[in-house]
């Protein structure tokens, strides 16, 4: 498949791009940078191109199999909130652009603040979410919101409320819109084992227009 990839030199994003390229897609890399990202391979092809402005994402995605947008402000975002919003604008930007290149399928790295720990409650509305880590998390819900209005072909996968590199195991649990936890209680997943997941997904939907995660 030939696939595009925003947000690729993020720690999710750079997982993500080695998973595919593994599985021997195309990738077109979108990054801001051209100079901080490092990788290359053959079947990758690095783009620079903005994930906020739907004319950028148009003409970046026209003629692909599938879009996949790990964009974020990341850590960053803990001593800037301000920086929140650009997930909600890249949201709309993704579903402009994707429309304009006649583009149907997106899988979006979303948060976990979003997922039910209980019947209509959200981990981002628990008292010990941590503070730090909300306005993020509440731009990935608003964003959630976006792509339910939008009629693309959308996947927004969250991943567990722990989320790192660390090791690939290839074993998890899949699930919709509920934080999985393993035996133990704990909600977590690797980096790695997310992009496993995430590229099973886009090779073999099976959350079309709805939410999905993955934990140990």
């Amino acid at each position: 498949m030939k696939l595009v990839l925003f947000g690729a030199n993020g720690s999710a994003g750079s997982c993500i791009a080695q998973e595919a390229l593994s599985r021997g897609h195309q990738v077109s890399a979108v990054i801001r940078d051209s100079s901080r990202f490092t990788m290359r391979h053959e079947r990758l092809t690095v783009v620079v191109g903005k994930v906020c402005d739907p004319v950028s994402v148009a003409e970046i995605v026209k003629g692909h199999d599938a879009v996949i947008s790990a964009a974020g402000p990341g850590a960053a975002i803990a001593n800037d909130p301000t920086q929140a919003p650009m997930v909600v604008q890249a949201a709309h930007a993704l579903i402009e652009g994707l429309k304009q290149a006649g583009v149907d399928r997106l899988i979006v790295v979303g948060g976990a603040g979003s997922l039910e720990v209980a019947p209509g409650v959200q981990l981002v509305d628990t008292p010990n979410f941590p503070e730090q880590y909300r306005p993020a998390s509440l731009a990935h819900r608003e964003s959630l919101k976006v792509f339910q209005q939008s009629d693309l072909d959308w996947t927004f996968f969250s991943p567990a409320a722990e989320f790192e590199s660390g090791e690939r195991r290839g074993v998890f649990q899949i699930g919709g819109n509920q934080l999985l936890m393993d035996a133990a209680g704990k909600s977590r997943i690797s980096v790695q084992d997310f992009a496993i997941a995430l590229l099973d997904e886009v090779e073999n939907p099976h959350f079309l227009r709805r939410q999905m995660t993955a934990a140990y």
